[in-house]
């Protein structure tokens, strides 16, 4: 049993992240099944952006470049595949009359002006979240950046379990053998850490926001797409961890 814990944390690390993993057992988890282990992948994103953060403070750099490199990180330590397919939606959603074409679209390659622009708004807005967290309380920064990468995760692995793949092939067909149980069990994984970190109204509301986020996510993907795919999941992903971090601000600035 620990075994196979194991085995699928060390799959989701090789999914969500660039990090050395080793090589996996054979048989290979289910990926559905590691689902619960996605907030493990954060907590490693986050706490590198997190500990960049805290190097460029300590090295007398402004907050703004600070936070800069603190995102650099995480895009660097996850392979930017969230924002990958962030881009990729975006183009795919506005870009096409069918779900089919809008599939079509979203396979290619190129980059169109849609996902320029979410990935511009995506990135400047968590930039900007982070610099005015940052300038508030440089540990409470570190704690909601952790935080939201570890809850923004669980945000796939919700979308996995409750829509239909939207393709016979690809990641979202793959793990579309995810339960509710493994999506409470993230859940679990992310947010109690958090439940002793952050004060409660402001943990609530994080939570709030972000579900209502994936839940309009998830409405707008079966109406335009049928369900989800790869894509979909690492867009769940972003606009969770960005609502988080909005909804920290807009809790703090009140």
């Amino acid at each position: 049993m620990i075994r196979a814990r194991l085995a699928e944390a060390q799959l989701a690390l090789m999914l969500l992240t660039r990090l050395p993993a080793g090589r996996l057992p054979d048989p290979a988890p289910r990926i559905g099944a590691a689902g619960w282990a996605f907030p493990l992948a954060g907590l490693a994103v986050g706490g590198g952006g997190a500990l960049m953060l805290w190097a460029g403070a300590a090295l007398g750099l402004p907050l703004p470049l600070a936070a800069g490199l603190a995102i650099a990180a995480m895009i660097a330590l996850s392979g930017a595949l969230h924002e990958d397919g962030l881009a990729d939606l975006a183009d795919g959603l506005w870009g096409g009359h069918t779900p089919a074409r809008r599939l079509e679209i979203m396979r290619d390659s190129r980059i169109g002006s849609y996902g320029v622009l979410a990935l511009i708004l995506a990135v400047g807005l968590r930039w900007q979240a982070l610099v005015w967290l940052a300038a508030l309380d440089l540990r409470l920064a570190s704690i909601a950046l952790i935080g939201v990468a570890m809850t923004s995760r669980v945000a796939p692995v919700a979308l996995l379990a409750s829509l239909p793949p939207a393709r016979a092939e690809g990641l979202g067909h793959a793990a579309r053998d995810a339960r509710p149980a493994t999506v409470l069990v993230a859940l679990a994984l992310a947010v109690l850490p958090l439940a002793a970190l952050l004060p409660l109204a402001t943990l609530a509301l994080m939570l709030t926001v972000q579900a209502f986020a994936v839940l309009a996510l998830a409405g707008l993907v079966r109406q335009r797409l049928g369900g989800q795919t790869g894509d979909v999941l690492g867009a769940a992903q972003q606009l969770a961890e960005l609502a988080g971090l909005l909804a920290i601000c807009a809790m703090l600035a009140g």
